[in-house]
């Protein structure tokens, strides 16, 4: 009888002992650090922001609502790689327990800054070929996540779209980046999109066209860039989805409709204000399925583990005004496929 009650007091005695360590624990809310591709914004913008994030709505029905279940870090780095990167820096310092980043400049960042914390990316591009992951089935470090495309040549989507739309379209201008400014990897250094490259240059070929690539080195030299184009020639347009064009939306829009130029995109915000058509990913679900994951990570799974995920929804937009005044009529074959029609 007295050595059970002994027993009883030990036991119990060790857990009041235990009990304020417990409690600390429990009290500590997980951080989820959020590297973000822009610069600060002000404190009403990024208000509006948060309460719009697909991200942040997801997490809320998983269960994880900032300031009560878990805690934000967000990190501003602008869109360049060094900015980026000085961000990643500060969330490690903070020791956030997971780091969600949009963007390859960004994922990129981040996998350079620690091998340890998780990191979950969204719209990266070439997570292989930039040492990312090991593999898209086993990525095999403390990074995962969605990645931009699947297949590369879905790239070319939009170059299809032109060649139904102006079938006797001949010379294509891309607008892009140069892969050295956008693309690196984690180990430094440009990733070599070598082979990328020549898929590519022999998709447009095959499609019949001509095409030359003007890159955006740097913001400064943009206007002589598009004089470039406009010396060259071109029937059509085509530009690519990244940081710096989006920058330059307005005026890349302005040339295209000057020089009346049929213009194809990735992205149906490039159509709403006045370009001519895109294919591109439905980005909305993606961002969704990254906060799927920071759930799980959260819940104590390994990125290493998780395998990397791709697109699956993808929509067509045309600008029918666009087409009547540039004189061009859209082929009922590439309307019946439209997800959306601006008329």
């Amino acid at each position: 009888m007295w050595k059970d009650r002994r027993r009883k007091f030990l036991l119990a005695s060790g857990a009041l002992l235990a009990a304020p360590f417990v409690s600390r624990a429990q009290a500590r809310m997980p951080v989820v650090g959020f590297l973000l591709p822009q610069h600060k914004p002000s404190p009403e913008v990024l208000a509006g922001q948060i309460a719009k994030s697909p991200v942040l709505a997801r997490l809320r029905e998983l269960g994880w609502v900032e300031g009560k279940t878990f805690n934000a870090e967000r990190a501003f780095g602008g869109p360049t790689i060094e900015g980026l990167s000085e961000a990643a820096a500060n969330l490690v310092a903070k020791k956030v327990d997971v780091i969600w980043v949009q963007n390859s400049p960004g994922a990129v960042a981040a996998a350079r800054a620690t091998k340890s914390i998780p990191i979950v990316f969204v719209l990266a591009s070439f997570v292989v070929e930039s040492g990312l992951v090991d593999s898209f089935a086993r990525p095999g470090r403390n990074v995962t996540g969605q990645a931009w495309f699947a297949e590369p040549l879905a790239l070319l989507k939009p170059t299809e779209l032109l060649r139904e739309i102006v079938p006797k379209a001949r010379r294509l201008a891309f607008l892009t980046v140069p892969p050295d400014l956008n693309m690196q990897t984690v180990a430094g250094g440009p990733v070599d999109l070598t082979s990328f490259m020549s898929g590519m240059n022999a998709g447009v070929r095959r499609l019949g066209f001509e095409g030359e690539s003007f890159p955006i080195r740097n913001d400064s030299e943009f206007e002589q860039l598009l004089a470039a184009i406009e010396k060259w020639g071109p029937d059509c347009l085509r530009v690519a989805s990244t940081t710096r064009t989006d920058r330059f939306q307005k005026q890349i829009l302005e040339f295209a409709r000057r020089h009346r130029l049929p213009d194809a995109y990735e992205g149906r915000n490039w159509i709403e204000i006045g370009g001519l058509a895109s294919y591109g990913v439905v980005t909305l679900p993606m961002f969704r399925r990254s906060a799927d994951m920071l759930d799980r990570i959260l819940r104590g799974a390994k990125p290493a583990d998780l395998p990397v995920e791709f697109p699956t929804h993808y929509e067509v937009a045309i600008n029918l005004k666009t087409a009547k005044a540039l004189g061009i009529t859209v082929p009922q074959s590439v309307l019946v496929r439209a997800d959306r029609v601006i008329e």
